[in-house]
């Protein structure tokens, strides 16, 4: 077809570059161990970072909802009506990020664009960390908003793009609360701070961050105490929380906003009774269940400072994430695939995601995996380690 050729063309070329790859074939459901072409591999690079995926306190809740309620929503909640199933879920979510409210959108990307494309005009000016979420920044193209990029978690940078905002209607700060490349934490105490004194809008993004920061998963803003100084609270339900979806918190009056103009929310027909049900049970787990959080702390800490003392480069990670710096693309796909022949799985993250000298594989640790597992995934990081003179 004419105009398409180009696609083979630009494929060839990622090929040559060693940026190709398709997504792996899982055979079974996400856990710590996982099959794949028949054999067991271990998973460092789900989000699924307490293990409540198969919790079967969510697996009840999804099969009793969809018994109760049926596969689908029928529509849009602005044209058929909210289930109280969805409208319970907000309430109880809004409690536990100590909001007035929260609303809940299909997925973490599409709450980015429905909040940064119905917030934000013309008059208005958002400030944004460089290293920020894809979501964050194709929500912030979507708008007419003058665009500032300050330097990766330089208040110096930050304070200097506000100090020459002052003109406009409105000054919005967006950040990660947890990076998602480099598993490292948004100085928010200091943007909270410089908010406040150039009377700036301050919203987080704890994709990263909600379960895995904060007393039982509250997020970054608790994690700092800032409660009622963070005026927007953006975050996902499929990565800690388990299932998929995402949402954000903050005044009754930016829900009602939103439901009357956010153009993902009005044009997306919602969640299922069985996601939303099962979304509402994990906020609850989270809720009781403060040791998955200590368990994957633990366990993240202790691997982390393992590898380091073997000699690999993990960045700036200060979380569950933990990247191990390879450098360029081709090197760190070879590196990758040689982890898996060893059975573990963390994927290459090359250009464009991370800079195209600072190719990585990324492990997430999670409250499921063992000590056991984690001595078999540094075991294979040595050995391969060796072999590309990382170690």
């Amino acid at each position: 077809m004419a105009g398409l050729e180009r696609l083979s063309e630009e494929l060839e070329q990622l090929k040559q570059q060693g940026r190709y790859r398709l997504p792996a074939i899982w055979e079974s459901g996400s856990g710590s161990w996982m099959e794949m072409g028949g054999r067991r591999v271990l998973q460092m690079a789900s989000n699924n970072y307490l293990g409540l995926t198969d919790h079967p306190r969510l697996k009840q809740a999804a099969i009793e909802a969809t018994q109760k309620y049926g596969v689908g929503a029928g529509s849009v909640r602005t044209i058929s009506g909210t289930m109280d199933i969805h409208d319970q879920l907000e309430q109880e979510l809004a409690a536990f990020k100590g909001t007035e409210a929260a609303l809940v959108f299909q997925s973490g990307f599409t709450t980015n664009q429905g909040v940064f494309g119905t917030l934000l005009g013309a008059e208005d000016v958002v400030i944004s960390d460089e290293l920020n979420h894809a979501s964050i920044i194709d929500g912030i193209r979507l708008t007419k908003a003058t665009r500032k990029i300050y330097k990766h978690k330089d208040m110096d940078s930050l304070e200097e793009a506000l100090r020459g905002a002052s003109s406009y209607r409105s000054r919005f700060i967006v950040t990660d609360g947890v990076f998602s490349m480099d598993g490292d934490i948004a100085p928010m105490p200091q943007i909270v701070e410089l908010a406040e004194r150039y009377d700036a809008i301050v919203c987080i993004d704890d994709a990263h961050a909600s379960g895995v920061l904060g007393h039982c998963g509250k997020g970054t803003t608790d994690h700092f105490g800032l409660h009622g100084r963070v005026h927007i609270q953006i975050g996902t339900l499929s990565k800690a929380v388990g299932v998929v979806g995402g949402y954000v918190a903050g005044s009754r009056e930016l829900k009602e906003y939103l439901i009357h103009k956010a153009r993902p929310f009005l044009f997306s027909t919602s969640q299922t009774p069985a996601v939303a049900a099962s979304c509402l049970e994990a906020i609850r787990v989270l809720r009781t269940s403060p040791e998955l959080g200590e368990r994957m702390w633990a366990s993240a800490n202790a691997f982390r400072s393992q590898l380091q003392a073997d000699g690999f480069d993990t960045g700036a990670s200060e979380t569950p994430i933990i990247p191990i710096v390879i450098g360029d693309s081709a090197r760190t796909m070879a590196f990758a695939a040689r982890l898996l022949e060893e059975g573990v799985f963390a994927p290459g993250i090359v250009f464009p995601t991370v800079a195209a000298d600072k190719g990585r594989v990324r492990f997430i640790i999670t409250a499921s995996h063992t000590a056991d597992d984690l001595e078999f995934a540094r075991q294979a990081l040595l050995k391969v380690g060796r072999e590309f003179g990382l170690v």
